[in-house]
């Protein structure tokens, strides 16, 4: 009788159903795609809708994404890719610590945030006021589910697809993956802000709330970890991914000291106004003349002229969408 040889993929799924905890989301029992591919002899499913985000174009344009200082001087301030590099890494060490799925975690942790538009939440708040039901989570998963891969999509599993769906708003994702992703989300974002914050001048790390020092420590890194520390020991004997609800009402509460100081009043708000004159205008423009879309986006002939152009115009970096700005709005010079 000839010997069936096992592939690396099967090593893995193996490896997987006998280390992973119970409450771990295995590759050979993900729901699957929706349309049905052949399995990889080297990847697993999960893994290999990590690597289909990682080739996008959305994930590469990440890295002239805003995160929340807009055009900011310096090298070191985040953008929405190193943000998302951040939430990756802190939700592979919750995942591993817990023995669920790291390549579950991993891959929607990277995807989450594929549809922020240009200049952070402010391009996204933009197109609401310009009356569209416009939610970056909801484009993130438009853009694997649609755009990417010349219209056919990534086509992604469900758990991956679900964890980058509801990462964000009311409902929490199915998988306990999906779920450390929703808050190593906040984790990551709260602790950065502060860290560009303080790198900007606009707060001083002295000066943050008193709790989240004494709780969680004075510096970055001390805070990141205390922070999973107290995830980790308040989901490892329970159905769901939670901080203690001391450790949760004292993020909310540096969220909060965040919003009143950095995100509300910094002086970087006086460029929001301007960010979002930018996307409305851009997106006037094309709504009017669609026919000057790229023909990436025209191609969606059975699509609203409205979600096309809010497709063409979210996907932008911040400086394309500035210079399409420069080039439809501000006059040239020119000799006779």
């Amino acid at each position: 009788m000839m010997e069936t040889i096992q592939t690396a993929r099967e090593k893995t799924e193996e490896i997987e159903s006998l280390t992973l905890s119970k409450k771990a989301t295995l590759s050979i029992e993900s729901r699957g795609r929706v349309q049905p591919i052949d399995d990889s002899t080297l990847r697993t499913c999960f893994q290999r809708d990590r690597d289909r985000i990682i080739h996008s174009k959305a994930f590469r344009r990440l890295n002239h994404k805003t995160q929340v200082f807009i055009a900011p001087e310096g090298d070191h301030y985040r953008t929405r890719l190193t943000h998302t590099i951040e939430v990756s890494q802190i939700s592979r060490t919750i995942a591993r610590v817990l023995s669920l799925n790291e390549d579950l975690t991993e891959a929607i942790a990277l995807g989450h945030d594929l549809g922020h538009t240009p200049f952070g939440h402010v391009g996204e708040d933009a197109l609401q006021e310009m009356g569209l039901d416009f939610n970056h989570n909801e484009q993130s998963l438009r853009v694997v589910d649609r755009l990417e891969y010349e219209g056919k999509g990534l086509n992604l599993t469900h758990e991956v697809r679900d964890g980058i769906l509801n990462h964000t708003k009311e409902v929490v994702p199915e998988t306990l993956e999906g779920q450390i992703v929703r808050i190593a989300d906040r984790i990551a974002y709260v602790n950065h802000d502060i860290d560009d914050s303080v790198r900007a001048g606009i707060i001083e790390e002295e000066k943050i709330p008193k709790a989240t020092i004494e709780y969680f420590g004075k510096h970055h890194g001390l805070r990141i970890n205390a922070m999973v520390k107290d995830l980790i020991e308040s989901s490892h004997t329970c159905d769901a991914i939670k901080m203690s609800d001391r450790g949760w009402q004292i993020l909310l509460e540096l969220r909060s000291y965040l919003m009143e100081k950095v995100y509300n009043r910094s002086p970087a708000i006086n460029e929001d106004e301007k960010a979002k004159n930018i996307i409305k205008a851009l997106y006037g423009y094309y709504f009017k003349k669609p026919d000057e879309l790229s023909d990436e986006y025209k191609r969606f002939g059975d699509e609203k002229v409205s979600t096309k152009v809010a497709d063409y115009v979210s996907g932008m970096t911040d400086r394309y969408a500035i210079r399409s700005f420069e080039k439809l709005f501000v006059p040239r010079s020119w000799m006779v």
